[in-house]
C-alpha cells in the first residue's frame, strides 16, 4: 500500500514540475512515506531525520513525513519536538493535497501538519508513476475492520471502504491498454471487497470482471484474510484464465489459542479447510503466507503446532516477523516473551520453511514455467522475472526482453532463486 501512495505522490509531484534524483545531495524535497508496522520503521525513519537534521547541507531542503507513523499523534509530537528540519507532516488519507502543502510552506515558511482521521479518499485519477510499464498495483479496498491484536493498520489507515467496481475495472482497462500485463490487487484485506455495498459486489465477482479484459495476461492480489474466504472466490482459480495460482494466505499462527488472543476469527481447522479446497480447486496452486514469532502468550507448545501447520501445507514462502509491539494495540500491554526464547523459534521457523522452500523448488527442476521478464543484469547478460506461482527465475537474455512473458525450463534451483533457459 505504502508503495502504491508513494507513485501517486511522484505524479502528483511530477505534475508541479519536481523530477525524481539518485543523488539526495541534489534533491529540493525529501519526502519520508513511513510505515508503522513493524518498531524498526519506525527506527530507521528517526535515524534519517537525525542524520539529515545533523547536516547543515539540507538546511534548505523542504523535508515531508507522510504515511502510517504520522496518524499517531504520539509520534507526530515526537518529531514535531525533535526534528525541526520537518517541514511537511500529513497522513495516509490525504496524500492527494501534497501540492497544497508545498504550496502552504513556501508561502508561509510555517511547519505544515494536516492529519485527517476519515478514511475518504479514493484516487479515481489513475495517475501514479509506474517503476514498471508492464506490471501496476491497483488498489480496491482502503483501511481495515479486522482489529487483530497485534495490527496498527486499523488505527493509521482508518475502517473499511471499497472502490466502486466500475472504478477499479476502468483504471485496470486504462493500464492494460498503456502496455500492463500483470495488475496486483492491493487492500488490507481484499477479500472483504464489497462488504460496504448492498447489491451483492465482492471480490470474486471482481476477479471474474477483470478477467473478462482482453490482453490482461495475470492477475494477482495482497492480502486476504482467513475470515472471510469463500469457495465463490476460491471457485475463481479454476474459471478465471488470467488469475495467478498462487494463494498468499497468512496464518499468523498455528494454535488455536493464540489465533484467539491475535483475534483472527479463525482456527486452524477453518484455515486448512481453506487450503484443501483450494488444492481441489487448483492441484497446482502455490502458497505462501505470513508467521508471527513470539507473540506474548505464545508457549513452546503453541510454536510446535505453527511448525506443524508449515509442515503440513508445505508453503513455498513465508514472511516472518518477531512481534513488534505496537503503541495502542491490546498485545502491545502484554508481557514480552524472553528475547533468547524468540530468537531460538525464529531461527527454527526460518531453518524449517528454507527446507521445505528447497525442496518445493527442487521439484521444479525440469518444468516449464510463463516467466514475465522484470529486470536486467548487466554483469552476467541474465534477466529475471516470475513465474505463474510468484517463483524467481533467472536465465538468459537481453535488456530488450524486460516486460516479455517468455517460457523456461528450469535447470537448477537454490533455496530462493531457480535457474533456467528459455524454451523458444
Amino acid at each position: 500500500m505504502n508503495e502504491h501512495d508513494s507513485e501517486i505522490l511522484a505524479h502528483k509531484l511530477e505534475d508541479m514540475g519536481y523530477s525524481c534524483t539518485d543523488e539526495l545531495n541534489d534533491a529540493d524535497l525529501i519526502i519520508f512515506n513511513t510505515c508503522a508496522i513493524r518498531k524498526n520503521a519506525e527506527n530507521k525513519v528517526y535515524g534519517n531525520l537525525g542524520w539529515l537534521k545533523g547536516d547543515s547541507h539540507f538546511d534548505n531542503k523542504i523535508v515531508c513525513v507522510c504515511g502510517c507513523m504520522m496518524q499517531s499523534e504520539e509520534i507526530r509530537n515526537t518529531i514535531l519536538e525533535k526534528y525541526k528540519n520537518v517541514n511537511i507532516i500529513f497522513g495516509t488519507n490525504n496524500i492527494d493535497k501534497i501540492d497544497s502543502f508545498i504550496k502552504e510552506y513556501l508561502n508561509t515558511g510555517k511547519t505544515v501538519v494536516e492529519i485527517k482521521e476519515e478514511n475518504d479518499y479514493i484516487d479515481k485519477t489513475f495517475n501514479a508513476v509506474r517503476p514498471f510499464k508492464f506490471k501496476s498495483f491497483v488498489n480496491i479496498t482502503y483501511g481495515c475492520n479486522n482489529f487483530c491484536t497485534y495490527c496498527i493498520v486499523p488505527y493509521t489507515r482508518g475502517r473499511e471502504t471499497s472502490r466502486l467496481q466500475k472504478d477499479i475495472v476502468d483504471e485496470v482497462k486504462f493500464l492494460v491498454n498503456d502496455g500492463v500485463k500483470e495488475v496486483m490487487l492491493l487492500g488490507q484485506n481484499v477479500n472483504s471487497y464489497g462488504k460496504i455495498f448492498k447489491d451483492g459486489t465482492n471480490f470474486a465477482g471482481l476477479l471474474k470482471e477483470l478477467g473478462q479484459i482482453r490482453d490482461l495476461k495475470r492477475i494477482r492480489f495482497m492480502t486476504p484474510h482467513p475470515r472471510d474466504i469463500s469457495e465463490e472466490f476460491l471457485d475463481c482459480y479454476s474459471s478465471v484464465d488470467n488469475l495467478m495460482p498462487q494463494l498468499h494466505l497468512p496464518i499468523q499462527s498455528g494454535s488455536d489459542k493464540v489465533l484467539k488472543d491475535m483475534n483472527r476469527h479463525y482456527d486452524t481447522e477453518k484455515y486448512l479447510k481453506i487450503i484443501d479446497y483450494a488444492k481441489k480447486v487448483r492441484p497446482d496452486i502455490s502458497f505462501s503466507t505470513d508467521i508471527i514469532v513470539g507473540y506474548p502468550t505464545e508457549t513452546e507448545e503453541d510454536f510446535k503446532r505453527t511448525l506443524d501447520i508449515i509442515k503440513e501445507v508445505k508453503y513455498d514462502s513465508a514472511f516472518t516477523f518477531i512481534f513488534s509491539p505496537r503503541p495502542h494495540t491490546p498485545a502491545a500491554k502484554l508481557k514480552p516473551l524472553d528475547k533468547d526464547i524468540v530468537k531460538d523459534r525464529f531461527d527454527r521457523l526460518t531453518d524449517l520453511m528454507n527446507e521445505i522452500q528447497l525442496k518445493n523448488h527442487e521439484d521444479t527442476v525440469g518444468k516449464r514455467y510463463e516467466v514475465l521478464v522484470e529486470s536486467y543484469n548487466e554483469d552476467n547478460s541474465t534477466i529475471e522475472g516470475r513465474n505463474e506461482y510468484g517463483r524467481t527465475i533467472v536465465f538468459d537474455g537481453s535488456k530488450d526482453d524486460i516486460g516479455r512473458i517468455l517460457t523456461v525450463e528450469v535447470d537448477k534451483v537454490n533455496t530462493f532463486t531457480s535457474y533456467g533457459k528459455e524454451v523458444r
